[in-house]
């Protein structure tokens, strides 16, 4: 009987297609009431809610087959997280869905706050044209104080050196190195930080320390004429307090994306032009939709199958705090793993892992854990977590050995594994974090692994590859994109095809009858 998926907000259709392309059965609530989903949830494998759906104790007492849940985006204070983790069942969010469009938009608040943007164009709206009344500011040589310096305040911080501003900021969480890669000056005390700032954006969760963390304080320390943006969340800036400022000049402008009540449509600065107030706009885009989508499909899918997830928020194979920075490699790695598993045929007995530049100083366990979940993907043995992976490891015969150097040659940071010799290394590639294979048995090549591949080694001569592509055409069999790599003072190539169609048994039979190969092996990732 196929599982079945529950989704109570409007997925676009990729993410639904997803699912149901891996053989799922997806069911839609849309943004049921509380009694409308106790009464629904009961034969449900996995949920994936609606930031305005509740998901409480009551209705985990009702999931009686519930195996994890998703949210299509960054929030999950709606799930009981401690709730669902008691009763086994994992939550998942996609914290990198959104990122570009939310410091796409601080930036967008920026400027329309520097430049009075809404009030001129109400104006001109009005049939007025009153140039003199809305003089602006430039970001140039400004001071821009950034709080929070995570993923999106990493991505302020690079567009807003673009525009030429010295940025300072304050995180507790951020190291140097990174502060120092980012360009901004950064401050233990949140006093000094104040003190200089010409434009303040934050980009901090909401939590007990970070509610009302900037108050009246906070405000009268800051510069007279000072710029404010808040598209992080609700509740970061005393909204009464903030208005007084806003009143007496001392707030110039101010713009606020995420409000500690939602729907918010009254709030202490509504009754001002010069707050520009926009309704949680920072991850509305149809890119970041899209991406949402897709990755808490992927997610989900990889829940229900008993792998490891790596956005779990509970139950976590990478712990929150490290997600920043090996986080991204999770796929790649079981990608690696399910690379040298397919290629040897067997369990390895040994398996090293080497983390190289940006990430060496990480702990390697999360990534092991995943070489180890891709590499075992077919025993079907369960989820293998940072804390078990040894332990499942030892089980079956699988020696461990982690290690890192701080040179990645000409990236700024990859993974390289060896399984019992069959060596595999991986690098990330853009903002998607996609995963591209940079080494495989020892050739250099660059190529983006698709769902079926075909890796040939053979000794180098002309004609190869004209004779692989007419054998593969005959069959039905798309080359979409390919790779020759080649070991310095061998004969010998290797070529990775990504291909589409069908490739079964009797076509690699005929591949290897058509040339004199030394190796043939289908990759289904």
């Amino acid at each position: 009987m196929a599982k079945k998926i529950l989704v109570t907000e409007d997925l676009v259709q990729e993410g639904i297609d997803a699912l149901t392309e891996q053989g799922y059965e997806v069911d839609m609530l849309i943004d049921p009431s509380p009694e409308e989903l106790i009464g629904a949830i009961a034969p449900y494998d996995a949920l994936i809610v609606h930031p305005n759906t509740r998901v409480t104790p009551e209705v985990l007492d009702a999931a009686e087959n519930l195996k994890i849940i998703g949210r299509a985006g960054v929030t999950v204070d709606n799930i009981d997280i401690e709730a669902a983790s008691e009763r086994g069942i994992v939550v998942c969010n996609a914290p990198t869905s959104n990122v570009i469009s939310a410091a796409e938009h601080t930036m967008a608040l920026l400027l329309a706050a520097a430049r009075n943007i809404p009030e001129a164009s109400a104006s001109m709206h009005a049939g007025e044209w009153r140039r003199a009344d809305f003089m602006g500011s430039e970001l140039y040589g400004k001071t821009l104080a950034i709080f929070g310096l995570g993923r999106v305040g990493g991505l302020v911080a690079e567009r807003a050196a673009a525009f030429g501003m010295n940025l300072i900021g304050h995180d507790p969480y951020c190291s140097p190195e990174r502060a120092l890669h980012l360009g901004v000056t950064l401050y233990d005390d949140v006093a000094p930080v104040l003190a200089q700032a010409d434009f303040i954006t934050v980009h901090l969760p909401r939590t007990v320390n970070t509610l009302g963390m900037f108050g009246a304080d906070e405000f009268a320390a800051m510069k007279d004429g000072v710029v404010l943006v808040n598209a992080a969340r609700g509740g970061i800036f005393n909204g009464e307090a903030l208005a007084d400022f806003v009143a007496a000049g001392k707030v110039a402008a101010v713009a606020v994306d995420s409000f500690e009540v939602e729907p918010c449509t009254d709030s202490p600065l509504h009754e001002f032009p010069n707050a520009i107030l926009t309704p949680h706009l920072s991850p509305m885009t149809h890119e970041a939709q899209r991406r949402a989508s897709t990755q808490i499909a992927e997610y989900v899918t990889t829940g229900l199958e008993g792998g490891l997830v790596a956005t779990a928020l509970n139950l976590s194979p990478v712990p929150p705090e490290a997600f920043d920075t090996i986080g991204p490699y999770v796929h790649a790695c079981k990608m690696m793993g399910s690379m040298a598993s397919q290629i040897l045929g067997h369990t390895p007995k040994s398996l090293k892992v080497e983390l190289a530049g940006a990430i060496s100083e990480a702990d390697p366990a999360p990534l092991v854990a995943a070489v180890l979940d891709g590499g075992l993907a077919y025993r079907r043995i369960g989820a293998f977590t940072a804390a078990n992976a040894e332990s499942i490891a030892a089980r079956h015969g699988i020696s461990v050995h982690a290690s890192s150097v701080r040179d990645a040659a000409e990236y700024a940071s990859s993974v390289r594994i060896e399984a019992d010799g069959v060596e595999v290394a991986a690098t990330l590639f853009g903002t998607e974090h996609t995963p591209r294979i940079i080494s495989l048995l020892g050739y250099k090549i660059d190529i983006a692994p698709a769902a079926c591949s075909l890796v040939f080694e053979y000794v180098d001569a002309p004609g190869r590859i004209g004779v692989i592509g007419t054998v593969l055409g005959e069959a039905g069999a798309n080359i979409t994109t390919m790779q020759i790599g080649t070991k310095p003072g061998e004969g010998c190539a290797l070529v990775y095809m990504n291909v589409e169609g069908t490739v079964d048994d009797e076509v690699l039979d005929r591949l290897r009858e058509a040339i004199d190969l030394r190796n043939l092996w289908k990759i289904v990732l």
